[in-house]
């Protein structure tokens, strides 16, 4: 009984850190969509530069 009980808490453990594999995959791809459209999308600088979107 006890090894039947390990291997559905095993089952459990990996099927929860895939899914949160999944999810993190999915904001990862988001925060570089943001990223790259704060590259394309910045306004211009003084003296005819082009300045930095982000404040760091």
């Amino acid at each position: 009984m006890v090894p039947l009980l390990l291997v559905l808490l095993l089952v459990l453990i990996l099927f929860g850190a895939g899914f949160a594999v999944k999810i993190l995959w999915w904001i990862a791809i988001a925060v570089l969509v943001l990223w790259l459209l704060g590259f394309v999308a910045r306004s211009g600088g003084t003296g005819g530069r082009r300045g930095r979107w982000y404040r760091w």
